[in-house]
């Protein structure tokens, strides 16, 4: 039977489809605990629109998704000893356990519906009223509001059926700007190193604070929030838990204006977690939570029972992850945000419907100054460029290309890349244009390196050189961990498989408002909107959904036109011609990948910036000529020239001049 024409029951279609059309924002503080009449009246209100329609069609697919994961189950289950599964994967249960780490404090703080907050500030005449935030598209609600059903990510004519006393408030990004930074920078006199997870929330280890100060984490709780509300006059919501994944959770536990303490034991911990709602946990999605629920997993207790199923069909769950949750354990690490961690940079816009090429392409030109700024300001390149676009019927699309070379942040030469990927896609009627860079270069670190490996290189040739006693092997930190799972700075798995493509969608979903005659068509960009101060990017690759198209497109197959006559979306900066590119699923295959040279002779070790090249004499010395441009010998030289390392250049070798001193000369 093809999978367009799997039966599913009328009662399931129809309650999923009503739990998608709600949207993502469903467990918000605030909300109804009933929220059926409240779904049914968005069902009804998003009825006939292109939107609608494009949600029941990503219904459809999730609901033959789970007859396919459903058959497999009962595939992978015939024959198959489930209790010595069940066993191994109590082994594994026993071995986390082990290493459950209760010592640290940490406590994720979450200001009360920010934006609407701060618009109090400025008109108290809102105070007890049901209002909210954006004009088309809704950023927040106040809480008189939310007991409507009104939420963030909501349409405005939808979120005014609901509630019809809803009054508007246009939305004043640089006044909440201002507002966070005031709050950030409290939130950094109890833990310098917070790690802020957006404008408005962040994660603080209080634990050195507390026994320098000789505080419980409650009382250093309360000051904190005491402070915030002394000098704002904001409230903030809190949780205090040993990991991150925990202390999320239990901020929204006593929200608005609360705080949660999980007690800090094993038992206690796993008593929290095994009533609780599979979808409460950080790193699952409304996708996730449909799959899980298909096999009988819909509290984090079910993990267990199920433990064996998901063990044999971790490819689809993500055994460890879930293994994580069932147990309560997480990362406690809590840093700022490290470039290193960085996956990709993009810009994007959303706007009223476009069907002439002009307008579309101008769309495009300003998604790339956009992202030019963006890549200029960080200091990044890339070697992969991919255009999203989304049609009026709400299907989201993607196209991409890879270079075997950097791709600088110049705008002519995105819109060079973006163009030659839109056109063959012409004529579209699209609402959404956005442009990607993945397989990231940090410039910044990049150049720094490449000045200490010249210094390297004239102030001393001691120790060993060559590759056969010492290799040194670096590998660029995006080509490294762009196929492997998302994990914490200390080796936590942080999400389900797949929950960043869909995470996306769900930021996404209720941009129907062009269906609303009263859509603001300033409001360029929802998905930047809600969290212009976000620090964290996602680790995501280029967008994808369940009705994305992918078409990876070689670099050597095919060139912008700008490229055939000078060198067009390519940074000057580029490593050896025989570093062949990384296949994944959303990147070019083997067949694409540059080909590595015919006449490598082995591999050899650059004595400027110390990488291994497997090339010939010929690709060596050109990667030596690259390390060794003109300006970065003079800095290094005059760098040189006041060393206590001296040396000389004889025939284009360095050889050390000759000291008087005793034993020892030469070395440090």
């Amino acid at each position: 039977m093809p999978s367009d024409s799997l039966p599913l029951k009328p009662s399931q279609d129809s309650e999923s489809l009503l739990r998608r059309l709600a949207g993502p924002s469903t467990t918000k503080a605030g909300l109804a605990k009933d929220q059926s009449e409240i779904n049914r009246i968005i069902a009804e209100a998003s009825k006939g629109s292109k939107f609608y329609e494009n949600e029941k069609k990503k219904d459809k697919e999730t609901g033959e998704r789970i007859a396919r994961i459903l058959k497999h189950r009962d595939e992978v289950l015939r024959g198959v000893d489930l209790q010595k599964v069940e066993q191994a994967v109590d082994q594994i249960l026993a071995k986390m356990e082990a290493q459950r780490d209760l010592s640290q404090t940490i406590v994720h703080v979450d200001m009360d519906a920010f934006y609407a907050s701060v618009e109090l500030l400025d008109n108290p005449e809102l105070e007890g009223k049901p209002f909210a935030v954006g004009h088309g598209v809704l950023t927040t609600a106040s809480y008189e509001a939310r007991k409507y059903g009104v939420r963030s990510g909501m349409a405005s004519f939808i979120a005014a059926k609901l509630c019809p006393d809803l009054i508007l408030v246009k939305n004043n990004f640089q006044r909440y700007s201002e507002v966070s930074k005031k709050v950030m920078d409290i939130f950094r006199r109890y833990d310098a190193a917070m790690c802020a997870a957006g404008c408005d929330e962040g994660y603080l280890n209080i634990t050195p604070y507390c026994t320098e100060h000789h505080m419980t984490a409650e009382e250093c709780v309360q000051e904190i929030r005491a402070v915030v509300h002394r000098e704002t006059h904001l409230t903030v919501s809190a949780g205090i838990a040993p990991n991150k994944m925990l202390a999320k959770i239990c901020s929204d536990k006593n929200k608005p204006n609360g705080q949660f303490k999980l007690e800090f034991s094993s038992q206690a911990i796993k008593e929290f977690m095994k009533d609780l709602s599979i979808r409460k946990v950080p790193g699952v999605g409304r996708v996730n939570e449909r799959l899980l629920e298909s096999i009988g997993i819909r509290t984090c207790g079910d993990i267990y029972t199920h433990r064996g199923v998901l063990s044999l069909m971790d490819k689809e769950f993500g055994l460890h992850f879930l293994l994580q949750t069932y147990l309560g354990i997480a990362s406690n690490v809590v840093q700022p945000y490290q470039r290193e961690e960085r996956k990709s940079i993009g810009a994007e816009r959303t706007f009223s419907t476009l069907w002439k090429q002009e307008d579309i392409l101008q769309k495009l030109e300003e998604v790339a100054a956009e992202l030019e700024a963006d890549m200029q300001e960080g200091g990044w390149a890339g070697k992969t460029v991919t255009l999203k676009y989304k049609l009026d019927t709400y299907q989201v699309f993607t196209r991409a290309k890879s270079f075997d070379r950097w791709i600088c942040a110049k705008r002519e030469d995105l819109i060079a890349i973006g163009k030659e990927l839109l056109m063959p896609e012409l004529p579209l009627r699209v609402r959404l244009i956005g442009l990607r860079v993945t397989k990231l270069k940090d410039m910044r670190k990049d150049a720094e390196k490449k000045a200490a490996g010249i210094k390297r290189f004239f102030e001393s040739v001691s120790g060993p050189a060559s590759p056969s006693k010492k290799r040194r092997v670096q590998v660029d930190a995006d080509e490294k961990n762009h196929d492997l799972l998302s994990l914490s700075q200390d080796g936590y798995e942080e999400a389900m498989p797949g929950y960043h493509d869909h995470a996306e969608d769900d930021e996404n979903l209720d941009k129907h408002s062009a269906e609303d005659p009263d859509f603001d068509p300033d409001l360029e960009s929802h998905a930047r909107a809600p969290n212009p101060l976000r620090m964290r990017p996602p680790v995501s690759a280029p967008a994808s959904t369940s009705n994305t198209s992918v078409k990876p497109m070689s670099s050597r197959s095919t060139k912008p036109s700008s490229a055939r006559s000078g060198a067009a979306g390519i940074c000057a900066i580029k490593d050896p011609p025989t570093v062949p590119l990384q296949a994944s699923s959303s990147r070019p295959t083997a067949e694409q990948a540059p080909a590595q040279s015919d006449d490598v002779v082995g591999t050899q070790t650059c004595p400027i910036c110390g990488k291994e090249l497997e090339t010939d004499n010929r690709g060596f010395n050109a990667h030596i000529d690259f390390c060794l441009s003109r300006g970065a010998i003079l800095e290094a030289q005059t760098s040189a020239s006041v060393s206590t390392k001296k040396f000389t250049v004889t025939n284009g070798s360095p050889a050390r001049k000759k000291r008087k001193s005793g034993k020892g000369a030469g070395r440090r």
